[in-house]
This record gives C-alpha cells, structure tokens and sequence, in this order.
C-alpha cells in the first residue's frame, strides 16, 4: 500500500538513533513537507512542491508529523489501586514511611497475586489504548509485581496478550528482581536463586516473553554483587541487561550496567561523575524518568549534565501505580522541559531515536528515514515546540503504525 501524507507544516526529521549530547537540538525541522508511505515503511520525504504521487493521501491539516513515541520503561500490567498512598504523600508521609508501614509495592504484589492473567491483560488493555491515542506506538512492560516465578510469567503473558489486542509494539523484561518478598525477607539470596532459576529463564526465552533482564538496584532492594547475580543468569539466556539505578542513593548500580554493558541504566538521580565516565564507555543509554520525580516531588536527574557530556538520553514515563502514575509520555515530556530544561526538540528525541536504542530497536524504530517503519504521529500543532507547552492537552489527530491508521485523538 502506498501513502502520501501531504500539507505538513513541520516534519521533525529525527534521525536514526542514538542522537547524542549537543545533536539532539540539533534536528532538522521541514516546513511545508510530504512525506511518502509505501508497504509500511518511509521511502520519501521532502518538501511538498517535490512530492511525488501517490493512490491514496492523508492530509496532516497543516499540523506538525513526528516519528511514533516509544515509552521504553513502563510497569502498565498491574492490579490494584495505591490512591491512598498519594493523599498519605500529599499530606506529609514519605514514600519510605509508608513502605514501613505495609504499604508500598507490597499493596500490588498482593493484588497481582490475587488477579489472573486474563484480568492483569483486561485492566491494562485501556491503559495502552490511551497512550496510542497519546502518540505512543511502541511500550516496554516489565513484569515485577508477582515476585514468584508463576507470577511473573503471569504477568509478562499478560503483556504478550496486549500484542494481540492492540496495534502497540509491546516490549517484555524480565524484573522478577524488583524486590524482596515478605516470604523472603532478609534473604535475598535465596530469592534470587528462585526466581533466576535456569529453568524459570529458559521458559521466559523460550516462549518469547521477554526480551531483557532487569533488576533494582538500591537500598531496600538489590545491592551490586546481588544485581550482578540476576543479570549475569538473564544474560546467560539471551536476557540483555537493563538497570534501575542510582535513583535513591549512589551505590554502584550504573557503572555495573556498563560492566555489563547493558542496553539501559534507568532513572539516575544521582548518577555521578564517575558513572557518568562508564555510561560514556559503555555506550549504554541513559535513561530518565522525570514523570516519578514530579509525582513523588524529588530532584529529577541531571539531564543537562549527562547531555553536556555527549550522552544520548532517552526519556520515559515509568508508569506504575506507586511512584509514577502517569500513562501521558506527552505529559512527561513536558515535565522534562520544565524540570529537566530540556528543549521540546530534545525532549522528542529523548523519546523517539534515544528510547529506541533503549530497547534496541535503533535500526527500524524511533526516525523519520528512508526504510524506517512508518510509525508516526499527526498532531494539531504547527510545530514542535508547541507540543509540550500544551502540557496536558492531547495534541494528536491521527496515529500511524507501519502505515497504518490505527489511532485518533480524543473528539474535538
């Protein structure tokens, strides 16, 4: 099938990722454009007086087109609400007091536990049909809310189930190490052998659930020689590593990713100088999740700082009902210009070209280029910029995955 998408005010050419440092505010933006769909894949663009022809065409309206979103850290499948633990918060009670006290992660793993695998992918089905409609063609689901072996396969079928159901790309990773639980507690050891298991990673492989590893790495939670353990096992099953680090405290969790040379080293608050040498190194994707500092009003990352170092940051929203309960990648987006002074063309970057190197899909995903896959998204906007200063607003007309219509913007 052949498309012509005509009267585009702006394209953002974002180029294949990653993008690093300085270049990613350094995109070429096309007014007046076309750009030519064929069999699913781009294979032109340019400006509208060169456009060739075309059986069909879809008219962006004088709107800006920007390559498909990529939410590439996500937690969608879970069960169960935390919504008293946000008035808890607002009314003074840190996120550690409250874990203290019951509350916390331990809330949703119970639920999960309780839920089956056709209701997890019931509650999380219209979850992702927001995002598509919110530009996101592409979501990473991590499992991590079951903490045993049949519970986290639960739910990572769960999120196999949303392939199926939506047109989504749905990412799995593996994050059986995001806690301790209560039946563990004090041993963590024994619960990674558990839930690591050889025989737990190859089902997790072999039925194609996951495509990473990953593991929490911080007070509470996993320490170094801990993590290590958990992501040497995914490795030996074709698992790549990813890493939730230095969100809490500094203690090593980023320079292991890039010893590791994972694919991703999440969150980074307080990543440091000497982690910010191995991330460099390693080639490893920073990856910064400024929706969960805004919700539970933290510092954020210092993004500018790892872009002054000629890093590629990708961007995400960490949606969970914990600490980020935030589907908009929209949204966040915003919040990453406000908070973390990037620019809207770096904050589109950040979840386009650089999110796609997060989930190694860098060579079809994530760019306006010849060969790429038309994953793209028509907005009501005249440019760029006025994306993420319409924070809260649905900006998208159309949604377009291989080619494809596959979502519109709320009713106008």
């Amino acid at each position: 099938m052949t498309l012509l998408i005509v009267n585009i005010s702006e394209l953002v050419v974002v180029p294949p990722g990653p993008v690093a440092g300085t270049e990613m505010d350094r995109i070429r933006r096309l007014p007046d454009a076309a750009l030519l769909v064929e069999d699913g894949r781009i294979a032109w663009f340019g400006p509208s007086g060169d456009a060739p022809s075309a059986p069909r065409t879809l008219d962006a309206q004088n709107g800006c087109v920007v390559p498909g979103l990529i939410d590439c850290h996500t937690h969608t499948v879970f069960a169960g609400g935390r919504e008293a633990e946000f008035v808890q918060r607002v009314r003074g009670k840190t996120y550690h007091q409250i874990a203290e006290e019951g509350g916390g992660i331990r809330v949703t793993v119970e639920a999960v536990r309780r839920a089956s695998q056709e209701v997890l992918a019931r509650l999380a089905r219209p979850r992702v049909e927001r995002m598509l409609r919110q530009g996101v063609t592409t979501v990473e689901i991590k499992s991590g809310y079951g903490l045993t072996p049949a519970d986290e396969l639960k739910m990572l079928r769960a999120a196999r189930t949303l392939a199926d159901q939506t047109p989504v790309e749905i990412v799995g990773t593996y994050l059986a190490a995001h806690t301790v639980p209560a039946e563990f507690a004090g041993r963590a050891e024994d619960y990674l052998r558990v839930v690591c298991a050889d025989e737990v990673l190859a089902e997790v492989r072999d039925q194609g659930l996951a495509e990473f590893c990953d593991v929490f790495c911080e007070q509470g939670a996993f320490n170094a020689a801990e993590s290590r353990f958990a992501l040497e096992a995914g490795l030996r099953h074709g698992l790549r590593p990813r890493v939730h680090a230095d969100q809490l405290s500094q203690m090593g969790a980023s320079r292991l990713a890039a010893e590791l040379g994972a694919v991703s080293a999440d969150h980074l608050e307080f990543v440091d100088d000497g982690a910010i040498a191995a991330l460099q190194r390693s080639g490893t994707i920073p990856v910064l999740l400024p929706g969960c500092s805004f919700f539970l009003d933290t510092e954020p990352a210092p993004a500018r700082k790892l872009m002054d170092a000629g890093l590629p940051v990708a961007v995400a929203t960490d949606f969970n009902p914990g600490s980020s309960m935030i589907e908009s990648l929209p949204l966040v987006m915003s919040i990453a210009c406000t908070r973390l002074r990037m620019t809207p063309t770096e904050a589109l970057v950040a979840c386009t070209a650089n999110a796609a190197a997060a989930l190694a899909r860098r060579d079809r995903l994530g760019a306006i280029a010849v060969g790429y896959q038309a994953d793209l998204v028509l907005l009501d906007v005249p440019n760029i910029d006025a994306w993420p200063y319409h924070m809260g607003r649905n900006c998208v007309r159309a949604v377009l995955k291989r080619g494809q219509v596959v979502g519109d913007g709320p009713p106008r």
